[in-house]
C-alpha cells in the first residue's frame, strides 16, 4: 500500500490535485434533482487508503479504520502507520472494522466484527504522534447481531460524554421493533459500557428503535442529536433523535405520519443518496453518500434542505472535522462497489463557504 499525506498548498499538491467546483444547488425534503456543480474546493488530505471506513482524532492525529484489513492507520505529514491489526475481525459483504472513537480520556472505541457477531471494544490509547500504540482492549458489548450487510457501526462520543452506537438491523427487519435486540438501535452507554441511568429503559443499553441502518451520528451547537439512515427501496432518512423515540423501520420508511412513529426531517431516494458519516461544522450537517456520491450540506435551522457541495469524488463513507476546524470527507471507492482512482481510498479536505 501506498499512502502520503498532503497539505492544502499547490506547492505540495499539483494541479493534479485540486478539484475546482461551481455554485451550489438547493434542494427539498424529497427532491433528487441536485445537477449543477457544486461549490467548494477538494484536496487530497491522505491517499492509498484501502476500504476505509472512519476517522477519529486524537490530539491533532487522525486515525483511520480500514474494514477489509482490520488496520487502524495513524495519519500525519510523515505518512500513514499501522498502530494495530485489531484481533478477530471477520471482514465479509458490510462487515469488518467499522467504527472509530476517541473520548476526553484518550481512550480510543472500536466497533468490528467478529464470529459471533459486532462488538464494542476500547483501548487505552499510548505514545505521541508518529508512535502512538494501543493498550490492553476491553470489551464493552459482544454479540450484537452481524450479517453481510445492515451491520451500523458508527461510533460517536456525544456532549454528554457517553457513547453512541448504531447497529443494523442485520437483514432481520423485525429486530428492529423488538426492545430486547440490541439490532437496529442506537445505543447509548458509559465508556465502561453500562446503561447510563437516565436511558429511556432502566439497564437496557437502547436509545431509540426501528432503524434499519444507521451509519452517521452528529450533534449541532445546541445538543440536537441527528443519524443518518439507510432506507430500503424508497427513503433514505435525516433524522432527529430523541431519547426513547421509534422511527418505525419496518412498518414504514421515510414520512408516512403514523402515530407513534417519527417521521425524518429530510428524505431522499436511495440512488441519490445512501447516506452515511456525518459532521457538524458552523450550523450545518455535513452528509457523506454512497450510492448518490456526493457530499451534502444540511442548514440545522432548515434541515429539510440541502445542498450538494462536492460530487466528483465518488463515494463518500465518512465526514468529520479536524481539532483546527477543517472539513475531511472520506472516499470508498475501494469497498468492493466503487470505480477506484489511482489515489483511492482518500481523504479529501473540503473547503466550503462557511459565512
Amino acid at each position: 500500500m501506498r499512502t502520503e499525506t498532503r497539505r492544502r498548498t499547490s506547492a505540495r499538491l499539483g494541479l493534479a490535485a485540486f478539484l475546482v467546483l461551481g455554485p451550489l444547488t438547493a434542494c427539498t425534503t424529497t427532491t433528487s434533482d441536485e445537477t449543477a456543480t457544486p461549490d467548494g474546493t477538494a484536496t487530497g488530505a491522505a491517499t492509498g487508503l484501502q476500504a476505509p471506513w472512519s476517522v477519529t482524532f486524537v490530539d491533532d492525529v487522525a486515525l483511520v479504520s480500514e474494514r477489509d484489513s482490520g488496520r487502524i492507520l495513524e495519519v500525519t505529514e510523515g505518512g500513514a502507520r499501522t498502530v494495530v491489526t485489531v484481533d478477530g475481525v471477520v471482514h465479509g459483504g458490510e462487515g469488518g472494522l467499522l467504527g472509530l472513537a476517541v473520548d476526553a480520556e484518550r481512550n480510543l472505541y472500536v466497533y468490528s466484527t467478529a464470529a459471533d457477531g459486532n462488538r464494542i471494544q476500547r483501548y487505552p490509547l499510548t505514545g505521541d504522534p508518529g508512535a502512538l500504540a494501543l493498550g490492553e482492549r476491553t470489551t464493552l458489548v459482544a454479540e450484537i447481531p452481524a450479517a453481510s450487510n445492515h451491520n451500523g457501526g458508527r461510533l460517536a462520543v456525544g456532549p454528554d460524554g457517553m457513547l453512541y452506537a448504531t447497529t443494523g438491523d442485520a437483514g432481520e427487519p423485525e429486530r428492529a421493533q423488538d426492545p430486547a435486540s440490541l439490532a437496529g438501535k442506537i445505543l447509548r452507554m458509559t465508556p465502561d459500557g453500562d446503561a447510563p441511568e437516565d436511558n429511556p429503559v432502566p439497564g437496557s443499553l437502547v436509545y431509540s428503535l426501528g432503524h434499519r441502518n444507521v451509519q452517521g451520528l452528529a450533534w449541532s451547537d445546541d445538543g440536537t442529536m441527528f443519524a443518518t439512515e439507510f432506507g430500503q427501496n424508497t427513503w433514505d432518512e435525516l433524522n432527529v433523535v430523541t431519547a426513547g423515540a421509534n422511527y418505525g423501520w419496518p412498518d414504514v420508511e421515510g414520512i408516512a405520519d403514523v402515530e407513534g412513529f417519527v417521521d425524518p426531517v429530510q428524505q431522499w431516494e436511495p440512488g441519490e443518496a445512501s447516506p452515511s458519516g456525518m459532521a457538524h461544522l458552523d450550523g450545518t450537517l455535513y452528509v457523506a453518500n454512497l450510492g448518490g456520491e456526493v457530499l451534502r450540506a444540511v442548514p440545522v435551522d432548515g434541515p429539510a434542505t440541502s445542498n450538494v457541495v462536492v460530487d466528483d469524488e465518488g463515494r463518500l463513507r465518512d465526514a468529520v472535522v479536524t481539532p483546527d476546524g477543517e472539513l475531511w470527507v472520506l472516499t470508498n471507492n475501494t469497498d468492493g462497489r466503487g470505480t477506484p482512482r489511482p489515489e483511492d481510498d482518500q481523504i479529501i479536505e473540503v473547503d466550503v463557504d462557511r459565512s
